[in-house]
């Protein structure tokens, strides 16, 4: 027996050391749409929803006392966080006007295609990933 049919991914979680760094990150720098936000008292936590141009949402999340995630070396867990672009050098002069360093645009070994990683206020690493 198959199991029922996934559409897509909905959304993804991230949990933020600072709530109004990584907000203006995500949705200035980023230029992701901001759908709500909402302080939630009895965990003292914000969420801020936000959506990516293909209906995909991410979460934002502030938790008082959140311990630090370790990423390098690549730890268990989620690895990164990809973004498909049309236009991966766009991006880079965009990134770089912002004051957002990224590594040396790398070609997949496997799809020919163009990409380059980056990071979040945070440190999570995250991809552009041109389709």
């Amino acid at each position: 027996m198959r199991p029922p049919a996934m559409q897509g991914i909905h959304h993804v979680a991230l949990i933020c050391s600072d709530y109004q760094r990584s907000k203006r990150f995500y949705s200035e720098t980023l230029g992701l749409e901001i759908l709500a936000e909402h302080y939630r008292a009895a965990r003292q936590s914000w969420k801020l929803d936000l959506q990516l141009p293909d209906g995909s949402q991410l979460e934002l999340f502030s938790f008082v006392g959140a311990p630090p995630r370790p990423s390098r070396p690549e730890a268990q867990g989620l690895r990164h966080l990809a973004f498909a672009v049309t236009d991966l050098d766009a991006w880079l002069d965009y990134l770089q006007q912002q004051g957002v360093s990224t590594e040396p645009v790398r070609v997949d070994e496997y799809t020919g295609k163009r990409f380059t990683f980056f990071q979040d206020p945070d440190g999570l690493p995250l991809e552009l990933y041109q389709v």
